[in-house]
């Protein structure tokens, strides 16, 4: 393929808080109850490993240092892996009976699918969430108008999820569409921009309606003019430092990336 045949031909696209689950409440809504039954509370250490397999996510939830003390303070030693397996025993069921309340797309999504579709742009997506925790999302999903051509999850991957690349090259397996320099990649956390850049792909973060943000729309909305665009700031710099090639403010605004990659791509530009 020459540079000038070159174009965006697919993206991979992240779940909660970047397509749907505005503000990603669904696994901090279970970690925090998780938690809360042991009399420890986790407070900002729930979101920080937002995007990675949950079973990776409650180990470094366990071993953020605040945590830790807390734990310290009722049990009298430091969580060990023993205590991280008996909480993900309970963790994975309460998380289920939820997860169909989680499924709205956010706003913008439902229409960038369309245009994506209309643009001949196939849509792959990774996650956080096993394949039983994603056998209940993407149904839901689809009855509210999303449905994606390819899902991949980490529990798949004989090497783990993010921020190993694994996810993403099943899905170029599963499209069929190469070379990689042709896929974006949008996500709402570090874990997703470590993902991309490890894949070897144009990498974008989402900030609203994502995790970093961690507000649910209505708390969003009713932001100031200058506290939107402190958070939006402060994010994109977390984002880019991560790895992030560009930061957007919502979802809807993917299409504009994908015409800069383009003209990159058209120069000779790679990831």
């Amino acid at each position: 393929m020459t540079k000038e045949q070159l174009r965006v031909q697919a993206v991979i696209l992240d779940w909660a808080g970047t397509m749907v689950d505005y503000g990603s409440r669904a696994p901090v809504e279970a970690f925090n109850r998780l938690f809360a039954e042991r009399g420890v509370e986790v407070d900002e250490a729930v979101r920080k490993p937002m995007g990675r397999m949950k079973l990776d996510h409650l180990r470094d939830i366990c071993a953020d240092d605040e945590v830790k003390r807390a734990w310290r303070a009722r049990y009298g030693a430091d969580p060990g892996e023993q205590d991280v397996q008996e909480m993900y025993r309970e963790f994975e069921p309460m998380l289920m009976s939820t997860l169909d309340r989680f499924a709205d797309p956010v706003p913008g999504a439902l229409a960038l699918q369309d245009r994506l579709r209309a643009a001949g742009i196939r849509i792959g997506t990774t996650t956080g969430y096993t394949r039983e925790m994603m056998a209940i999302i993407e149904p839901a999903a689809a009855e509210k108008g999303y449905a994606p051509d390819a899902v991949v999850t980490p529990d798949e991957m004989p090497r783990g999820g993010r921020p190993h690349p694994w996810m993403i090259f099943r899905n170029a397996e599963v499209l069929g569409i190469y070379p990689l320099s042709a896929y974006v990649k949008c996500g709402d956390t570090p874990a997703d921009m470590r993902e991309g850049r490890n894949a070897g792909v144009w990498t974008v973060g989402v900030v609203f309606g994502g995790n970093e943000l961690g507000l649910s729309q209505a708390e969003a909305a009713a932001l100031s003019e200058d506290e939107r665009e402190r958070r939006f700031r402060d994010i994109a710099a977390s984002l880019e430092a991560a790895g992030a090639h560009a930061v957007i403010r919502e979802i809807g605004d993917l299409d504009r990336f994908i015409e800069t990659v383009n003209e990159r791509l058209a120069k000779g530009e790679r990831p």
